[in-house]
């Protein structure tokens, strides 16, 4: 009898319920009751944040991963330095993969103008279509070289047409810059080898240009049916060939994985696969900053929520403290409470979160019509990974804050919950805080989908906390003793004795309110900050015209020429072509590296440069740069990692057959999306000699942007005709690309700053408001020994102002050292605060915590004197 007794109580109460029936008592009371509220709204206000954000950032992820797809041309794209080799082609066949080929290479081209005379003669990038092309993105097209000059221009981009063909045999695209070089527009013939062709469009834009210099050599497209009649391509001649593929997800990922293996085969050279990662440079760059701005918004959303709830649960936990006695009182063991007030939290954490994930994806359409004009095609579906993530947080948030205080409260005996003192923590309230806050920090790395970036926030916002709470146990010690009874007003030591009175009260709402004064100010900061050094990196005068093969003996009237059309500033280096044949005395190969970018390297000469002075736009972020150091170089550090190499080592350089051998005494950190003019390895020195002793031959390299367009000839013209031997790289096309991919996401990521910031502040009106009822109780004993409205309220803006001045100060000085870190280690910029943002912090948080106290507390110094303490007692 005794057993079946002891097996019923494990489910059954006291008076016959089980927990599982209690819980859905509770829970139905409380609802009717209007008890869980606050809860609910605070639960779903922070999924509703995170959701919000998660979902058009995932969708917004996905739309630049898909854009990203068509700069490539294709979901994936085979390189090769010769045919595809059959094998490669049949295996995508068997995965049912759609591909074309193209193939592009540097050839003269000479121009035959239809009105007579002599045509120019111009290198260019020849690119051989076939039908289908591209599989991705879009080609544009113009009638005439006008129409093709303004579309060029943000206003007027519409001018060029899309099409769904390529030129047919005997007819060739040339581009506006290529026109302009050989003197030609829309009907004159043009020369390519043995074959001579019509043009017939002015090619303005295709999807999978490339970010090499050859790319950006004036471009002619052909039909590939023209090719072998050019007798362009000999034995000798270094042709890209590239066969672009898309298809269905897992055929294109199942082809990219068993081609990454193929292609490492020692039988098979020259082959690749090319991603975003491996080209286009100054768009990778781009879309990861892209993306560390998004997950930012994400993180910071997530933290805002998570305050959020510990101020709602905190509320929730101090109305069930009567509830709780009565439950102990009439013999409810603590595991009957426990389990059912987790089943209760559960539920509504469900109900909560569902409802937050509701009112998020509402949000989020909001974002998405907001942004319709800055993405020229729809966003595509979002993917599972928010909703997941909103469930989570709901969940992990309010079992991590929500039922530590319950599981507090069912520990302890009955008379000490009903004096309404909660007593100590016990072991299973520390190990839930402990599992919840876990689940939570991992959660939002998650959710950063970096961990580097994961990590500095969610451990910067923790020791914040710790900060914070020490600060505020300081200041409270401070304040008791620098306020002496008597000699203060009275307004002053009635609200020192309020802070000082409870001590731990005070670390707790000084803690919560600088939190979310933490996140705000972190929003405010990076938006002006971090958004404007990110807009500065690729700034809207950057670079569009890059001059090669300039001669030294053409230095001065070429730079004349510059300072006659009003170029002022410029990027202008010595450049000289090397092969690294060396490292550390020992000679390498490309068989001496297995990184397949260490073997396309190597496979090459390098562009090298050499100045006294270090490039302003370079940051030297290992060693030191030694001018006029003969025997010292710095190398860029990315290739650095490719190569394995470290300050120290030294590098053996083949130029022009001649040897010259130096070590690395500095590293560079460059951005590649600056346009500007940056090497992989530059020697600090003002003259370039060999080992020998001998000048190693130097053309010039010039990066500016161009003069706008006069009437005649243009700038490109007439520079191409007073120095026929330059190459010039026009780089309009790519700069406003990148510029246009800056401008959407700057904008999409200050869209979702602005509902971060409410939420931001509807947190901090929470935690001000929190505590209504205590306040209320407590202005109502003093008001009945005789305190008057008037000194209460100077009691009340002297109590929110101090702690919202604190909050602030303490806030924005650790928003300065996270922004910091951030800026350096996770978004790589150089970025320095005002030291006035702390005293500015202060005084917006005193404001704010007076603006949120006014609104929030103005009816409790209102409210009867007998109505608050009869509702105290019950």
């Amino acid at each position: 009898m005794n057993e079946n007794n002891q097996a019923t109580s494990s489910h059954v109460t006291a008076s016959g319920v089980t927990w599982w029936a209690l819980a859905w008592r509770t829970l139905w009371r409380d609802a009717r009751a209007g008890e869980l509220r606050l809860l609910v709204v605070a639960v779903a206000l922070g999924v509703a944040a995170l959701s919000s954000v998660s979902f058009l950032a995932d969708r917004l992820n996905g739309g630049l991963q898909r854009d990203a797809r068509q700069l490539l041309g294709g979901d994936v794209v085979v390189v090769s330095d010769h045919a595809t080799p059959d094998d490669i082609a049949q295996r995508a066949a068997q995965l049912g993969l759609k591909g074309v080929t193209t193939l592009t290479f540097p050839t003269m081209a000479r121009g035959v103008p239809a009105k007579g005379g002599e045509g120019n003669s111009k290198l260019v990038a020849l690119k051989a279509v076939e039908a289908g092309y591209p599989l991705r993105g879009e080609l544009r097209v113009a009638d005439d070289l006008m129409q093709a000059q303004a579309s060029l221009t943000p206003e007027s981009a519409q001018a060029a047409r899309k099409t769904k063909q390529v030129p047919e045999r005997g007819q060739a695209w040339v581009d506006a810059g290529g026109l302009e070089a050989l003197g030609l527009d829309v009907g004159d013939a043009l020369f390519l080898g043995d074959v001579r062709v019509r043009i017939t469009q002015v090619l303005v834009t295709e999807p999978d240009r490339g970010a090499g210099f050859m790319n950006f050599a004036p471009r002619v497209m052909i039909n590939r049916g023209d090719i072998d009649a050019t007798g362009l391509i000999q034995p000798a001649s270094r042709v890209n060939w590239r066969l672009a593929l898309v298809g269905e997800p897992a055929a294109v990922a199942d082809f990219s994985d068993w081609l990454q293996i193929e292609s490492k085969k020692p039988d098979v050279r020259g082959v690749r696969v090319e991603s975003l990662d491996a080209g286009r440079p100054e768009m990778r760059q781009t879309l990861d900053r892209a993306g560390k701005f998004l997950n930012l918004v994400a993180l910071l959303a997530a933290l805002l929520s998570a305050v959020a709830v510990a101020l709602a649960a905190r509320a929730f936990a101090a109305r069930h403290l009567d509830d709780c006695a009565m439950l102990r009182v009439l013999g409810l063991s603590q595991r009957h409470i426990t389990l059912a007030y987790s089943a209760e939290f559960v539920w509504v954490g469900m109900f909560a979160s569902g409802l937050g994930l509701v009112l998020g994806y509402a949000v989020h359409w909001v974002f998405v019509a907001l942004l319709k004009g800055l993405v020229e095609t729809a966003l595509p579906a979002p993917s599972v990974w928010p909703v997941v993530y909103g469930l989570g947080t709901g969940l992990t948030l309010l079992l991590a804050f929500g039922l530590p205080p319950v599981l507090q409260l069912a520990s302890v005996p009955a008379l000490r919950v009903m004096r309404r003192d909660v007593g100590e923590l016990k072991a299973t309230t520390l190990s839930v805080w402990a599992l919840g806050l876990t689940g939570f920090a991992v959660l939002l790395v998650a959710v950063s989908r970096d961990v580097k970036l994961g990590l500095m926030v969610v451990g910067g916002f923790a020791g914040a906390v710790l900060v914070f709470a020490g600060m505020a146990w300081l200041a409270v010690w401070l304040l008791r003793r620098s306020v002496v009874e008597g000699a203060a007003p009275p307004w002053l030591m009635l609200a020192t004795r309020q802070i000082s009175a409870r001590p731990v009260y005070a670390m707790v709402q000084v803690s919560a309110l600088a939190v979310g004064l933490l996140a705000l100010a972190l929003l405010v900061l990076l938006r002006t900050d971090l958004i404007s050094s990110w807009r500065n990196a690729t700034p809207a005068d950057a670079p569009n015209r890059f001059i090669l093969n300039i001669q030294p003996s053409q230095s001065e009237p070429f730079l004349q020429n510059l300072r006659d059309a009003g170029v002022n500033k410029l990027d202008w280096y010595p450049m000289v072509r090397g092969r690294l044949v060396a490292v550390n005395d020992v000679s390498v190969t490309p068989d001496s590296f297995t990184d397949e970018r260490a073997k396309r390297l190597m496979d090459r000469e390098f562009n090298v440069s050499y100045s006294v002075e270090p490039p302003a736009h370079n940051q030297v972020v290992g060693g030191t740069w030694q001018a006029e150091d003969p025997k010292g170089l710095s190398i860029e550090d990315g290739i650095a990692k490719t190569f394995n190499l470290k300050l120290g080592d030294s590098l053996r350089f083949d130029i022009a057959g001649m040897q010259r051998e130096a070590r690395i005494t500095s590293v560079r950190r460059v951005d590649w999306t600056s346009m500007r003019a940056n090497f992989f390895v530059m020697y600090p020195v003002q003259r370039l000699t060999t080992d020998e002793g001998f000048d190693v031959p130097t053309t010039y390299i010039a990066a500016f942007r161009a003069p706008p367009r006069v009437t005649g000839q243009s700038f490109d013209n007439q520079l191409t005709r007073s120095f026929p031997n330059i190459t010039n790289v026009d780089m309009g096309a790519t700069l406003n690309q990148v510029q246009s991919v800056l401008g959407q996401v700057v904008s999409a990521v200050e869209f979702l700053f602005l509902f971060t910031l409410a939420a931001g502040l509807v947190v901090l009106f929470a935690a001000v408001t929190a505590t209504r009822e205590e306040r209320a109780r407590e202005y109502a004993v003093l008001r009945a020994l005789g305190a008057s409205n008037q000194l209460l309220a100077r009691v009340q803006r002297a109590e929110l102002a101090g702690v919202g001045a604190l909050a602030g100060l303490l806030a924005t000085s650790v928003a300065m050292a996270m922004g910091w870190g951030l800026a350096r280690f996770a978004f790589e910029f150089e970025w320095t605060a005002s030291p006035w943002v702390p005293l500015l912090g202060a005084a917006v948080g005193a404001l704010l915590a007076l603006a949120a106290g006014w609104w929030g507390l103005r009816d409790v110094l209102r409210r009867p004197v007998v109505q608050t303490l009869r509702q105290a007692s019950h």
